[in-house]
């Protein structure tokens, strides 16, 4: 009886598991279907569950950064970005992300610091550096590149 029952609750405790696990990916690829549909706000609320039910999932944060890039929310954008830079430290969209909000901080050296990390490990978005290159050229252009 024991036994039994123990079974019983190991199988409902996995059956929850899978079911938490189904909501949370649910809630990414729906909102992500929302994002490409330019519904942000619907977006922003799925990516917010999915986060919910899985707090590690850099790509909901990702994309969260990307709506208030949008929105022109710079504080949570950049909360965002650090958290995926937290979860994911060579995404490389997160670094390109925060090298353009250190550019309108003007902390030229974090830029530096960042860019030459991003060569390193730039895989899709290698040609950006050139954008990251001109700003720190027009706003410094005492430094040679």
């Amino acid at each position: 009886m024991v036994k039994r029952n123990s079974l019983l609750l190991i199988t409902f405790i996995f059956f929850i598991f899978i079911n938490v696990l189904n909501a949370e990916n649910n809630f990414f690829e729906k909102g992500k279907e929302k994002y490409n549909n330019k519904n942000l706000e619907e977006a922003k609320f799925l990516f917010q569950r999915s986060i919910t039910f899985n707090p590690k999932k850099a790509e909901a944060y990702l994309y969260l950064a990307k709506i208030y890039n949008f929105e022109n929310n710079e504080n949570e954008e950049e909360k965002n970005v650090e958290t995926v830079l937290l979860l994911e430290p060579q995404n490389e969209e997160a670094i390109f992300m925060s090298m353009k909000i250190e550019l309108k901080k003007s902390n030229y050296t974090e830029v530096k610091k960042s860019l030459k990390f991003f060569l390193k490990i730039c895989k899709k978005l290698c040609e950006e550096e050139k954008s990251i290159v001109e700003s720190l050229k027009n706003l410094e252009p005492k430094n040679e590149f």
